[in-house]
């Protein structure tokens, strides 16, 4: 029977069908569309134009009308230089007059149409040729009228006069709004004063003067204008006019023979400051003000220092300079100066004093490297005074006389000026370094006795160490910083306390340069720092550093003291390695101080020294000796818990202190170098394997087998007695024993295999016999019966090879 649903299963049923119908038919609907575009892709051609884009211009019409008007502008110009220089003698007096008056008053009165109906750039190009044309006339009234007058005095008065007129002519009311006359009228005017001077012979000073005076217009300029293009134009006038004539001036004073000369130079020098000492003080030039300050101060002292230069001695040319800017801070203490300006004088007196200080360092150099030369000349003999001491390989610097003036005079401007809280620790930390190279100067410009200045060396490295263990951490200023205000640069310092030890180690090394020259100079020197170094050790801001600097020196002591004693370097040795066990024993006790590294460090180098004595002198008891007892020091360090890895360093020192002892005894037994090794290895395992009963045996006992095992295994196989392969066997038998009795993997695979080796070895002769026995055919045959036999028993084999691994992997 057909079933007929019920009515509303059948309703829907037929929606669902419809559903259907229309999403099959827009799917449908869809891919005929997608089949027009691509029939309509196709008909089209392949390759579509490319589109078209727009050129712009690369001149702007702006651009293009101005090079034409220059251009214009030039032509003419041109034409009118040619029109004078070539046609001028063709027409008479009057024509002349009349052709370029009226060329010209036409020329400067087209701007005034050509501005009032808005052409600006064209009036600004006719203008510029009108200018040009009165310098055309000027010319063309020397050349007819005024040829006997001097050519100098002519341009001076001739630029002065085209001045005031361009000057005028922008004045008036219809050309004031022409940006070219005035500044024109400003390049001209840098003309008539230096050409006058020239003109009227006034000699460097008035041309000089001339040069100054100039500027100065152009700053007033400068300052008053406040037109931007006139502005611009009078700077640069300024700029370029002052630093030449700063630049006479400055080279007048140097070179000045006499007071009179040098006053005159400084005369200068005092006008272009007060030149830039005025724009400084202009609200206008605020931040131009701290660089003309700066400027104007040092144009003070060259001036002030100039003229004292004149009457002093040459020695005493740079203290003049430095005193004259240090008056400089005087003018700081002025309230009606602008801060500004009053900032900028205080670096201009800060660059002064740099600039001195400069001149001193080529002495300090001499203090601090000319001893070293004394390093190859030891004992040669002491000179006479320091001085010779220090120049036996550098020359004396000239004028060198007043360097301790200079070094002194500035520690007292910084002990007096700064009192600021930001700046007062960093003058500190100056003083103290310019206090230490007064000290270290002043004998060698005193020229005291050679005893005298290792004596004033002693004492100046023993004051900067006692200034540096007085210094307070509040006066160091290390940890906590003050804040700095806007106008403090953050500039790094290193504090007081460091700086004076550092100090103290460059003196130090300088006395002891300096004290080879002689064998009672270099005991007493190295003994005195030895002691001082170690007695500031008790201070435990300095121990870091003095610690290991005593240790230095006593090595160095140890050294001379054997040489003294015509010690043979061997002998030396012994004493030097007094150096390490001091060390040794103070790295102890210091714990885990700062100091204990640097400590430790310097007694590991003189320990090197020692060894290298050592191995200098072809003595090997003496050479092993040194190694055992470098090896006791180092396990004696390897006792403390946070040291344990420098056991392996003493162990090795001892392995080389024995092979170096046998080989002084001639003893040819690997067994003898070995050994020495392998018990104390093995020891050192079996103490690791009780506190670690999971130690893996390779690593307790492997390295310790195997320093005797396989160098004895190497010499068996070439030897051709039978005690050594023997006695090797039996100890290999041993221990393959102990390790299978104690399941210990290293000893049993170790000494297995050096036992299978070795029965091989001693039965390879009866192989080769029963080999040669044999007939031809027996080795094959037994090779394939061995393989059958491993083939028919290969799973036995397998299950065998697995017990095997399991038994062995189960061992340590």
């Amino acid at each position: 029977m057909t079933h007929i649903p019920p009515p509303a299963e059948e309703l829907r049923l037929l929606d669902l069908e419809l559903r259907q119908l229309d999403a099959r038919r827009a799917q449908l609907l869809h891919r005929r569309a997608w089949l027009v575009t691509a029939l309509h892709a196709a008909a089209m051609p392949t390759t579509a134009p490319a589109p078209v884009i727009p050129r712009h211009p690369e001149a702007s019409a702006p651009r293009v009308q101005n090079v034409l008007l220059v251009l214009g502008g030039v032509l003419l110009t041109i034409a009118a230089m040619a029109f004078t220089l070539v046609s001028w003698g063709h027409l008479g007096i009057t024509g002349r007059a009349l052709v370029l008056g009226g060329i010209t008053v036409a020329v400067l009165a087209a701007p005034v149409p050509l501005v009032k109906h808005g052409l600006r750039s064209t009036a600004e190009s006719v203008a510029g040729l009108g200018l040009a044309l009165t310098v055309l006339d000027a010319y063309a009234l020397h050349e007819v009228a005024l040829t006997d007058v001097d050519a100098t005095g002519y341009v001076a008065a001739a630029s002065a006069a085209l001045a005031a007129l361009w000057t005028a002519y922008a004045l008036l009311p219809r050309t004031s709004t022409l940006r070219l006359p005035l500044p024109a009228a400003l390049v001209t005017a840098q003309l008539p004063l230096t050409l006058w001077a020239v003109a009227a012979d006034t000699g460097p000073y008035g041309i000089t003067a001339a040069v100054l005076v100039t500027a100065g217009l152009d700053t007033g300029v400068t300052l008053r204008v406040p037109a931007k293009p006139v502005r611009i134009t009078a700077m640069i006038g300024a700029y370029g006019m002052g630093a030449w004539g700063v630049c006479a001036a400055g080279w007048l004073s140097w070179t000045a023979t006499g007071p009179s000369a040098a006053a005159r130079a400084a005369a200068l020098l005092l006008f272009a400051a007060g030149i830039a000492l005025t724009a400084a003080c202009q609200p206008v030039a605020e931040k131009q003000a701290a660089g003309l300050a700066v400027t104007a101060g040092l144009l003070t002292v060259a001036a002030a220092g100039g003229t004292a230069r004149s009457v002093l001695p040459d020695a005493w040319t740079v203290p003049a300079y430095l005193v004259c800017g240090i008056a400089l801070l005087a003018a700081v203490r002025v309230d009606r100066l602008p801060a500004t300006v009053r900032l900028g004088l205080t670096r201009a007196s800060l660059a002064v004093q740099g600039l001195a200080l400069l001149w001193t360092l080529p002495l300090v150099g001499v203090m601090l490297l000319g001893p070293v030369a004394w390093a190859g000349e030891v004992w040669s003999g002491a000179p006479g005074d320091v001085r010779a001491a220090v120049t036996v390989s550098a020359p004396w610097p000239p004028h060198a006389e007043a360097v301790p003036v200079v070094l002194a005079v500035v520690a007292v401007v910084l002990v007096l000026a700064v009192r600021d809280a930001v700046w007062r620790p960093r003058a500190l930390t100056g003083v103290l370094v310019l206090a230490w190279a007064t000290a270290l100067v002043l004998p060698s410009v005193l020229e005291v006795p050679y005893v005298a200045g290792l004596v004033a060396l002693g004492l100046t490295s023993a004051g900067t160490l006692a200034a540096a263990a007085r210094l307070r951490p509040s006066e160091r200023a290390e940890t906590e910083p003050a804040p700095q205000p806007a106008a403090a640069p953050a500039i790094g310092f290193p504090a007081p306390g460091p700086t004076a030890t550092t100090l103290a180690v460059l003196t130090s090394l300088t006395l002891a340069f300096l004290s080879l020259t002689g064998e009672p100079a270099t005991l007493a020197a190295l003994s005195a720092l030895t002691a001082l170094f170690a007695a500031a050790s008790w201070k435990p801001r300095l121990a870091p550093v003095t610690a290991p600097t005593a240790l230095a020196y006593a090595a160095m002591l140890a050294c001379a003291t054997g040489a003294a004693a015509d010690w043979h370097p061997q002998y030396t040795a012994l004493l030097v390695l007094t150096v390490p066990v001091a060390a040794a024993l103070l790295a102890a006790r210091l714990g885990s101080s700062p100091t204990t590294i640097p400590v430790e460090v310097t007694g590991a180098l003189a320990g090197l020294l020692a060894l290298g004595l050592a191995a200098a002198s072809a003595d090997l008891p003496m050479l092993a000796l040194v190694l055992a007892l470098c090896g006791v020091i180092t396990a004696g360090t390897a006792i403390r818990a946070d040291r344990r890895p420098v056991a392996y360093a003493s162990a090795a020192l001892f392995v080389l202190a024995t092979w170096v002892r046998l080989a002084a005894w001639d003893v040819g037994t690997p067994e003898a170098y070995t050994l020495p090794v392998t018990v104390p290895a093995l020891l050192v395992g079996a103490l690791r394997r009780r506190r670690d009963p999971q130690a893996s045996s390779w690593t307790a006992y492997g390295p310790g087998l195997a320093a005797t095992l396989l160098p004895s295994l190497v010499t068996a196989w070439g030897d051709p007695n039978w005690t050594r392969p023997l006695l090797l066997g039996l100890a290999a038998l041993a221990i393959t024993l102990l390790g299978a009795r104690h399941h210990l993997q290293a000893p049993l695979v170790l000494g297995g295999t050096v036992l299978a080796l070795d029965a091989l070895h001693e039965l390879a002769p009866y192989i080769v016999q029963v080999t040669d026995a044999l007939p031809r055919w027996v080795p094959p045959a037994l090779a394939g019966l061995l393989l059958l036999a491993i083939g028919a028993t290969y799973e036995q084999r397998l299950r065998d090879a697995r017990r095997m691994r399991d038994f062995l992997g189960n061992m340590h």
